[in-house]
């Protein structure tokens, strides 16, 4: 039976295309199901301000009339120039456990980035290092995180059937929250707080955060980030995106903000309640009462925190500034009830993060992976 791509032209087309991997997840036990608004958001060219510098198509495969797999196919120009290299990506890519399925739709991703003088795609990747990256290669019996893809066993498979080759892993950890945070690493904040004139700043609500702070913290993830796989620097417009993404819907004892003697921001920890069990139940959507699973997970209990944001300004590495944001976040996480936090992906050449958790218990539970294949 011969397999139908189409491209997606309208927003109900798009509609569809982001319904697909929501419905394909949205009874399993360990997958977190995206909004729908989110991702129609994201792929949005009125609304998303990447495709300021990023191309992009998206295809949805049929066969039988029945829609059986998608993908999207990216190029963030801006990327490619940071970098000089002719880079595609591709993302958002979910089908059936049919390898003609998975090869018709990355031979079209392939096609099309070979039409814009590309000479090599990559992925899963976004538009940006701040949207989901990386197919899970490890791990699948760990639940997933709002900021991360879930995928079944055989993505993986399929990827190296058809050409693709590990470019990258990223790992993820879980961290084990002490009851009661050792004395010394409370003496040594005070030490690096009062010799470096370091402030934690504490919010009353998150338009504080963004009023004051938004455009500083993402000020300091364009330098924390800027060496790091795949980024290219943010704009003006992608930041206020970004702001409006991470900054408004937050709980603020679970934030901190660590600003030297100029007001300049050079730490941030943003974590949040796992949203995990809320996702799956509103499966994608938010309204009617989705919002009120998503408010109650955020402000309820649970075991288990999520390190969305986390970045040390790197000339303030070396002078002790994780140990300050880890003696005002871990005590809160502690009290909180939290019994463990999960890291956001860390990529597997990024020592710095991996040496924040030295002094913690930590566990090994998820490895993603960025594949690429040369298309010349």
């Amino acid at each position: 039976m011969s397999i139908i791509i189409k491209e997606v032209t309208s927003k109900r087309e798009l509609k569809k295309f982001v319904m697909f991997g929501i419905k394909m997840y949205s009874n399993h036990p360990y997958a977190a199901p995206p909004l729908l608004m989110d991702d129609m958001t994201v792929l949005s060219r009125e609304k998303n301000p990447s495709f300021e510098v990023c191309d992009a198509a998206y295809f949805m495969a049929f066969r039988d009339g029945e829609m059986v797999g998608r993908v999207a196919a990216i190029v963030n120009h801006k990327a490619n120039e940071h970098w000089n290299n002719k880079h595609a990506r591709f993302g958002w890519l979910d089908m059936i456990d049919d390898i003609e399925v998975t090869r018709a739709l990355l031979s079209t991703a392939e096609k099309w980035a070979l039409e814009r003088g590309m000479d090599s795609i990559q992925g899963p990747a976004g538009f940006t290092d701040f949207d989901r990256e990386g197919m899970l290669v490890w791990g699948f019996d760990k639940p997933g995180t709002m900021a991360t893809n879930y995928n079944f066993p055989y993505y993986p498979e399929h990827m190296e059937e058809l050409g693709y080759t590990k470019d990258i892993d990223w790992k993820e950890y879980n961290v084990q929250i002490p009851a009661v945070f050792p004395e010394k690493h409370f003496r040594i904040a005070d030490i690096v707080k009062a010799k470096h004139k370091l402030t934690p700043k504490k919010f009353h609500s998150s338009k504080e955060i963004v009023k004051q702070y938004g455009n500083k913290i993402f000020d300091l993830l364009n330098i924390c980030y800027k060496d790091l796989y795949g980024f290219s620097m943010l704009s003006q417009a992608q930041m206020d995106f970004y702001i409006k993404t991470y900054l408004t819907f937050v709980r603020l004892d679970l934030i901190c903000v660590i600003v030297n003697e100029n007001d300049e921001v050079v730490a941030v920890g943003i974590s949040m309640p796992s949203m995990t069990k809320a996702l799956q139940r509103i499966k994608g959507k938010l309204f009617p009462t989705g919002w009120m699973h998503m408010l109650k997970a955020l402000k309820g209990k649970s075991d288990v925190i999520d390190l969305y944001l986390m970045a040390v300004r790197p000339d303030y590495q070396p002078k002790g500034a994780s140990a300050l944001l880890f003696s005002e976040l871990i005590p809160q996480y502690a009290k909180s009830g939290f019994k463990y936090a999960e890291t956001n992906p860390e990529l597997e050449t990024n020592h710095k993060v991996s040496t924040l958790w030295d002094s913690f218990e930590t566990t090994h539970v998820k490895t993603r992976r960025a594949y690429s294949k040369k298309l010349k």
